[in-house]
């Protein structure tokens, strides 16, 4: 067994030490609320995450306290102190229990409206940028009609494929273009089977100076992004509503085991029992 000394000592730090994580973590928490803004839901999730994430310090100085306590209450010539810390501490234990019980659902429904409106908002974005697309093209193809402008795409047409031709023909240069990071992967296609086939290179020619072709690339393009972002949304909304709302559960069913156990075992919780011992 501990001499008293000892005994002391490891009360004294235990219970420094547990008190100043629970202040700490007060403190944060009302740092965290300024400013307030109860109808953002942005500001919710914020609170919630960064409460959820620091959720632990207070639960391992309840640890603490309670860690001092069983050390006090094992020495036969304990006398009980004025100062009493149990019964507030299992007090500030259940409220921060109910706490993180409220988040834990308020959270995952602000992440699922928080993802709706994602959605809604990449949605508009990629539609605005299909309609601004195609106003391009018609005034494109409105331009392209004249005489003029059919022999200057025609006139590029006949340098590109020169161009073209004349790099599959210089075997450095072509290998150099191959192997360059910054050369397009579909150019890079075009390049190997233009070697064997010209056709290839008519063909990627005529696309690249086509309004309906260069139309359906920019497309595809503006769609496989917006698809990308929506996942993403997705997936963030996701992890973050399973992380933080599992989480909130969790440290509350700690939280309240740990104190209505503590309050039951003062005779609190049990029907017209008064206090037991008192503590600190």
């Amino acid at each position: 067994m501990m001499n008293r000394y000892t005994s002391t000592l490891a009360t004294r730090t235990l219970k420094a030490a547990g008190v100043i994580l629970i202040l700490s973590f007060l403190l944060d928490f009302l740092v965290l609320l300024f400013p307030i803004h109860p109808t953002d839901r942005a500001w919710q999730i914020a609170l919630a995450t960064a409460l959820v994430d620091r959720g632990v310090v207070p639960l391992i100085g309840l640890g603490m306290l309670a860690a001092a306590d069983a050390i006090e209450t094992s020495d036969d010539n304990y006398r009980p102190g004025p100062l009493d810390l149990k019964f507030p501490a299992m007090i500030l234990s259940s409220l921060l229990g109910l706490l993180f019980l409220i988040i834990s659902p308020v959270h995952l429904n602000n992440m699922n409206q928080a993802s709706t409106q994602a959605a809604s908002r990449i949605n508009q974005e990629a539609t605005q940028a299909e309609n601004q697309l195609q106003g391009q093209v018609s005034q494109l193809k409105a331009q392209l009609s004249t005489a003029q402008a059919k022999t200057e795409i025609e006139k590029r047409r006949t340098q590109a494929k020169a161009q073209l031709t004349d790099l599959i023909k210089d075997d450095k240069k072509y290998n150099e273009v191959l192997n360059s990071p910054q050369t397009p992967a579909e150019l890079k296609d075009v390049l190997r089977k233009g070697k064997t086939d010209p056709n290839v290179i008519d063909a990627f020619v005529a696309k690249q100076t086509d309004p309906e072709a260069l139309s359906t690339q920019k497309l595809t393009e503006i769609r496989d992004k917006r698809d990308k972002y929506l996942e993403q949304s997705q997936q963030e909304a996701l992890k973050s509503g399973l992380r933080i709302g599992l989480s909130s559960l969790l440290l509350s069913i700690g939280y309240i085991f740990i104190g209505w156990t503590g309050l039951r075992s003062q005779g609190v919780m049990a029907g017209g029992g008064g206090r037991k011992a008192s503590v600190r």
